[in-house]
């Protein structure tokens, strides 16, 4: 999209002013000397002859330090985000970063309580601070990225509408060029940029798996909700302790199991497979349940909790087969499907996530954004242990890979690469997981 677009902002029913079209006609001027100063760049509608991805992803950003500054009196607006907890955490993070480049206040966007990923009008919209804490968002990210309700807005007609490209030429370089020119004069001069289009999470990423996991770290569930995944877990750890596990409740270990075998991911990995063409995506309720077995040093008994979404599950028998000293429960039997039954798809989701991460181990599946998600934030705090191994059974909270098989046929130790310089393993999945 060419920066001379700003001028066409009487379609948003928008009217100009002479200083306007001043503006205007100074963003003309720029855009030629542009061509001339730098011929290598072809503007929009031509891309970027510069062929290195490396060289353009790894040009400074606006914004990249502690301290900067955060222009509290602009906004940008994005669309409601949209599908699972972990997509929409990932659409989130991508917002508030793009927020960050164009130094602008991210207004605080609508998450989606329900699921549907076509029937968009179907979608329950539920804002953000239902979910995450508000002001302890602003408080953990202060410096570095900002939300602001719209009541803030002192004029909410002074908007410029940023239309995302998208389609196989919209490529990287062109949506980087086109935010780097949106946070210069004109556009800049507008108190909203108000992005339409596709939602967030199919953005193209302009950013490091660091700066996306300083935001998920800024995002602490609403206290009603960490109550909820309270009330799971004090459950485990009793059950545990009636099973002579530990004597101490507060001290009873567990193992999470994102175990993956619902109706729709069965249909999702085999096509994901077939895209790929590995075999490493899709794990039977048998193979999950031996490699959980053969995690090494695992002591038993211990329960094990899986976190499945029990209206996709057409398999019955997953509490039976387990390896003995393993002590299977999912929300049924463990006595709190309640709990989860009287909240919508999203919060229920925000349940299991805080219950698989609090976990003393867990295992998931590599190319599912949930258990990614889960690793990333167990690696982070790991991380922040000084000296702490973050892989295996050395690890204070190890994390595996049952759809890949490790050490005595058991799942691979996992743990997230926090120096990549993109978040493409983690928001699609990969067989190539780090650990050290």
């Amino acid at each position: 999209m060419d920066l001379s677009n700003c001028k066409h902002l009487r379609f948003f029913g928008l009217q100009l002013n002479s200083l306007a079209w001043k503006c205007v006609a100074l963003a003309v001027i720029a855009l030629v000397l542009r061509a001339i100063c730098l011929p290598k760049f072809s503007g929009f509608s031509g891309g970027i002859v510069q062929s290195n991805l490396f060289d353009i992803k790894n040009q400074p950003l606006p914004q990249n330090s502690e301290s900067s500054h955060i222009e509290k009196s602009k906004f940008l607006e994005v669309p409601q985000i949209i599908w699972g907890l972990n997509n929409q955490k990932i659409a989130f993070a991508r917002a508030c970063l793009t927020a960050r480049m164009l130094n602008r206040t991210l207004l605080m966007p609508s998450l989606s309580a329900s699921l549907f990923y076509k029937e968009v009008d179907l979608l329950k919209p539920i804002s953000f601070d239902k979910v995450f804490q508000f002001e302890k968002f602003n408080s953990l990210c202060k410096g570095f990225v900002q939300l602001s309700r719209y009541s803030e807005v002192l004029n909410g007609t002074n908007v410029f509408e940023l239309q995302k490209g998208s389609g196989r030429k919209w490529t990287i370089e062109k949506d980087l060029d086109q935010l780097r020119h949106f946070n210069e004069h004109p556009c800049d001069e507008y108190e909203i940029i108000k992005i339409v289009g596709k939602n967030p999470f199919l953005w193209h990423d302009h950013w490091p798996v660091k700066e996306y996991a300083k935001v998920f770290e800024c995002l602490v569930l609403v206290e009603e909700i960490s109550k909820e995944a309270d009330k799971v877990v004090s459950k485990i750890k009793e059950i545990g302790s009636q099973n002579g596990i530990n004597q101490k409740l507060e001290s009873v270990p567990y193992v999470a199991v994102h175990m993956r075998i619902e109706k729709d991911w069965m249909i999702h990995c085999k096509k994901l497979q077939q895209r790929y063409n590995i075999s490493e995506i899709c794990s039977s309720k048998e193979e999950i349940m031996q490699r959980v077995g053969n995690i090494m040093g695992l002591k038993t008994p211990i329960v094990i909790y899986l976190a499945i979404a029990d209206d996709l599950l057409e398999d019955s028998s997953i509490l039976t087969g387990w390896k003995q000293g393993l002590l299977p429960y999912e929300k049924k039997k463990l006595g709190v499907f309640e709990v989860y039954k009287k909240h919508p798809y999203l919060i229920q989701s925000a349940i299991d996530y805080e219950v698989c991460l609090r976990s003393n181990v867990f295992v998931g599946n590599s190319f599912s954004t949930f258990s990614s998600l889960v690793v990333l934030d167990r690696t982070q705090k790991m991380m922040a242990i000084s000296g702490a191994e973050v892989c295996g059974e050395d690890a204070k909270w190890p994390s595996y890979a049952y759809n890949l098989e490790g050490e005595s046929k058991g799942p691979r130790s996992w743990a997230s690469n926090m120096s990549d310089v993109s978040l493409q393993a983690i928001s699609y999945g990969s067989n190539h997981i780090s650990c050290r």
